[in-house]
């Protein structure tokens, strides 16, 4: 799961928006920086953290799974 943006690193390029497939990023109104909006949602893809080019995204390799209720 994704955990953090790097704000010093971000310089609000957009690649990790548009790269996601879970729709998780968003770039802040107003500023050049990357914002994880629906964190919730990420997939664990790992394409934002390797594709960003400056490193400032960190995803977590491993998460508690989801307990379902039947």
């Amino acid at each position: 799961m994704i955990e953090r943006i790097d704000e010093v690193r971000c310089d609000g390029c957009g690649i990790c928006v548009e790269i996601c497939p879970s729709d998780v990023l968003r770039l802040v109104p107003g500023e050049r920086l990357a914002a994880i909006v629906h964190r919730d949602d990420c997939q664990t893809c790992f394409s934002c953290e390797i594709d960003r080019p400056k490193d400032a995204i960190f995803v977590e390799p491993t998460h508690a799974l989801k307990l379902q209720i039947w």
